[in-house]
């Protein structure tokens, strides 16, 4: 129980800083708000690691284990969240999330190719159903036109209009990069068995911010960084504590629930950015029938690939030769 009230927490506060930074880019910069959620995460895994007593094990990973974290620090949180952060830029939320949830087969089916797991029936009926949700989000997507101004009454301000073309292919970025970073991670465990996870998100934050730190050698980078405004420093500041919390959250309901009951209650984070979205930054979003649909249909088919095949048929009761078909390998050994 306390697993799932983690995992629920999580999500809700995974949900949160989405829709915080989404209001943060509305007026300001991915820039500005990579460069508070990036090293203030890095400070919030060491702060975690302090705690844990695992500061002592970030001279026990091999060289080859420091590498992949380095790498999947990169991947995840600087590639792929520059992607996420700038398609909720171009498009809201509400349009790129259920697309950026792509990452959970993505994720399936590298593991698939690179460490040979199963790949069943039922996770390839979630994968069609999570593409065609991240479709259906797509479809009337125009915004109503704005009210025209009375003569003596204040100037209409414009409807939010999406960029859906760059924007999902940005979410689509971000989906492989968040998708191929857990295998990333899963390689420097394997070369390093029973290593603290706090001691790789140091590690792993530290080469993120390294790497980061290169972009402040582009020409105009660092004044953009200080010209954030007093307006979006708030948003910007919550929404790096909250993916710092969001995590500590995750890896706290991974310490006493198993894999297969987090995960798809980790998926409830895209039906919270839909009501969050719509409370915080209404002006900001595409909000239609399309949009619900879409997102329930993705959250269904996360669960779907997420969840464990054969728990579900048990579960579920369902006939022997319906299990039998939902639990076939179509790849995996």
């Amino acid at each position: 129980m306390l697993g799932v009230l983690y995992a629920a927490l999580g999500a809700l506060t995974f949900a949160f800083n989405n829709v915080a930074m989404r209001r943060g880019v509305v007026t300001g910069s991915v820039l500005q708000g990579m460069a508070m959620t990036v090293p203030i995460g890095g400070l919030s895994f060491l702060v975690i690691a302090l705690a844990l007593g695992e500061l002592g094990q970030l001279t026990v990973f091999p060289a080859v284990a420091v590498a992949w974290l380095a790498g999947q620090g990169i991947v995840h949180f600087v590639l792929g969240r520059y992607c996420n952060y700038k398609s909720n830029q171009l498009m809201g939320v509400n349009l790129s999330a259920p697309v950026v949830q792509l990452q959970v087969p993505v994720a399936m089916m590298l593991a698939v190719l690179t460490l040979h797991e199963k790949f069943t029936v039922l996770q390839t009926i979630g994968s069609v159903l999570m593409l065609g949700g991240s479709f259906v989000t797509q479809t009337k997507t125009a915004t109503p036109r704005s009210k025209p101004a009375s003569a003596t009454g204040p100037t209409a301000t414009p409807a939010f209009r999406p960029h859906v073309v760059s924007g999902y292919l940005l979410a689509l970025g971000a989906a492989f990069c968040y998708g191929a970073s857990p295998l990333m991670a899963r390689q420097a465990f394997l070369a390093t068995p029973g290593a603290g996870t706090a001691a790789a998100g140091c590690l792993a934050y530290a080469a993120a911010t390294l790497f980061f730190a290169l972009i402040l050698l582009k020409p105009g980078s660092w004044h953009d960084i200080k010209s954030v405004s007093r307006e979006n420093l708030p948003w910007f500041l919550s929404s790096a504590v909250l993916v710092a919390v969001s995590q500590a959250f995750v890896y706290a309901s991974l310490a006493v629930a198993p894999l297969m009951v987090v995960t798809p209650i980790l998926q409830l984070s895209l039906v919270f950015r839909l009501f969050l979205s719509q409370a915080i930054n209404r002006k900001h979003e595409v909000m239609n029938a399309a949009v619900i649909i879409g997102a329930f249909t993705a959250v269904l088919g996360s669960l779907l690939v997420s969840i464990d095949t054969d728990m579900l048929t048990t579960q579920l009761a369902l006939p022997s030769a319906l299990g039998d078909f939902l639990r076939h390998r179509l790849a995996g050994g």
